[in-house]
Formats: C-alpha cells, sequence, structure tokens
C-alpha cells in the first residue's frame, strides 16, 4: 500500500510540474507579438458591403455568392449609401470586402492623384490605400464618364476609340450635362488630347434620348448605362486617359485578401464591361432581384 502510494503521490508532482511550466510559458509570451509571429485564426464571417446602387449592389451579391459557393460564411450589409457613409465600416474592419470603382476611390483618398489610365490608376490605389486595406484584381468593367455614338455612327465612320472622330467628315456635336462644358474633359480636353473639335449641346437628363434621335452625335454616357446595350449604343475606347478610369475594384480588409482571393480575382476576371451593362439591364428592365441575377450570372460564367 505504502508503494502504491508513493507512486500516485509522484505522478501528482510531475503533473503540477508541467502544469506550472505551461503556466510560466504562457506569462513569458510577448503580449506585443504581431500577427506574423502568432498562428493564423480561423476564417471568420466575411461582411460584404455595397452602396445604395442597383448595380453596386448586383457586383456586391455576386462576390456574397461567390464566397458562399466555396464556402465561407458571409454576411450581407447592402445598401448603406455613398462613400462617406461606408467608408469609415470599411477602415474599421465592420466590412471585409466591398465593390469599389478605382478612380473614384483614388480621388477620394488622394484628390492631387494625376493617374488616369487603367493600369496607372490601379497602381497608384494601392499607394494610396490606407494601412490594413488592399484592392485585389481590378475588372475590365467600369462605371464612368465615356463618349459614347450609336452602332450606325460607329459603323458609318469605322469608329472604335475616341481618336477615330477626327477623321468624321461631318460637324460634331458632344450633348451632356451642362457642365462638361466647363470639364477637363469636355469639348476643350478632347480638342487638345485627340485634336477633335465639336460644338457642345446641354441636353442633360435627355442626353441619350438626343443621341439616338440624332440631335447630338457624341455624348457623355457613363459606361455602365443599360441603354447602352437597349438602344444599341457604342462606347469608344479612350487609349490617351481623357477620362479618370474607374473600374469596378474589390476593396478588402488586407488580413483576408489572401484567403478570398482567387473566388473574388475569378469574378473579376469574369466581369466584361458589356457584362455589367447586361446585368444592369436584368436589374432596370426585367426587374430581376439581385440575387437571382447574381446566382443566373455566377452560374453562366461557371463559377
Amino acid at each position: 500500500m505504502i508503494t502504491v502510494h508513493r507512486t500516485r503521490l509522484l505522478r501528482g508532482l510531475v503533473v503540477t510540474a508541467v502544469a506550472a511550466l505551461a503556466l510560466t510559458g504562457c506569462a513569458s509570451g510577448d503580449p506585443l507579438a504581431t500577427p506574423e509571429d502568432t498562428a493564423a485564426p480561423e476564417s471568420a464571417t466575411i461582411v460584404v458591403g455595397s452602396q445604395a446602387y442597383y448595380s453596386n449592389e448586383i457586383i456586391a451579391e455576386i462576390y456574397a455568392q461567390a464566397l458562399e459557393n466555396a464556402g465561407f460564411d458571409v454576411e450581407r450589409q447592402f445598401q448603406i449609401g455613398q462613400r462617406d457613409a461606408y467608408m469609415p465600416s470599411i477602415e474599421s474592419g465592420e466590412i471585409t470586402l466591398f465593390p469599389e470603382y478605382s478612380g473614384n476611390l483614388l480621388q477620394f483618398f488622394d484628390p492631387e492623384a494625376t493617374a488616369r489610365t487603367p493600369e496607372d490608376v490601379y497602381a497608384a490605389l494601392l499607394e494610396a490605400l490606407p494601412e490594413g486595406l488592399t484592392v485585389l484584381d481590378q475588372s475590365t468593367a467600369s462605371d464612368q464618364d465615356s463618349y459614347t455614338v450609336t452602332a450606325a455612327f460607329a459603323d458609318e465612320f469605322g469608329l472604335s476609340s475616341i481618336a477615330d472622330l477626327a477623321n468624321v467628315d461631318v460637324p460634331l456635336t458632344l450633348g451632356g450635362p451642362p457642365e462638361l462644358a466647363e470639364r477637363p474633359y469636355g469639348p476643350t480636353g478632347l480638342a487638345e488630347t485627340y485634336g477633335v473639335e465639336v460644338a457642345f449641346s446641354a441636353t442633360g437628363e435627355t442626353t441619350v434620348e438626343d443621341l439616338v434621335a440624332g440631335n447630338v452625335n457624341v455624348a457623355n454616357v457613363y459606361t455602365a448605362d443599360p441603354r447602352i446595350e437597349t438602344e444599341d449604343l457604342v462606347v469608344l475606347d479612350d487609349p490617351e486617359g481623357l477620362f479618370l478610369a474607374s473600374n469596378v475594384v474589390p476593396v478588402v480588409q488586407a488580413g483576408v485578401a489572401d484567403e478570398i482571393a482567387d473566388v473574388i480575382d475569378a469574378v473579376s476576371a469574369a466581369l466584361t464591361p458589356g457584362g455589367l451593362v447586361a446585368l444592369n439591364v436584368q436589374s432596370t428592365v426585367d426587374q430581376l432581384s439581385p440575387a437571382d441575377i447574381a446566382s443566373e450570372w455566377l452560374a453562366a460564367n461557371g463559377l
């Protein structure tokens, strides 16, 4: 009995010593250790946000469903408002992922930025983002100012870029909002950058209607406007960067960027300019919900 008692006593002392060593090890850990010094935590819920804008919400829903299809837990915070309303939530980490527009986002963080083309804007945006945020691959799809013509006019004069307007042998009239007359990408910028001289007509909210009716033959239209598809319009390429490029780009918390990059980069690669217009047509004309639009688009693109 004495031997058994001593054996149990020794076992108890060993367990006590091991526990003491473990506690000592925990107490001596570096309280200032950086995340790089510790094991990465298990994946948390990805919070996807969107603007109060149907086109942006559709893209956000595509992100959300793509992540869910890949096994991520996703929470949606949609229709938050415009950039001043939602950016604090992104910067604080409350929102994980948000579909943004490269040029506009760059100007938000760096109003003095001079980059104009998609590649230069993207590179400048990476530098301008605050610590803790980054962007994944940008899409070729955009939602920005453009110069647009009817398909018939483009076919008649062989137009594919703004530069081609210099070869048109009929008078050109540019339609757009009244403020376009004084914008750097307005008639003066068009002449200085591309050598294209135009008269100007302040068409305002009826710009597309005036273009289709032939009252103007060039118009300032946003590149994601669904009427580009429904009215058979052609957006002219802008190789010299007259307009600030504003491609669809996912802004994301840097800590989870690598974890979700494969999923979201595949979405960006598949989202084309015409594809974004078509999604918007499904919303404005077909009156489909963002969830249905996203589900159909992901299936059609094998995502």
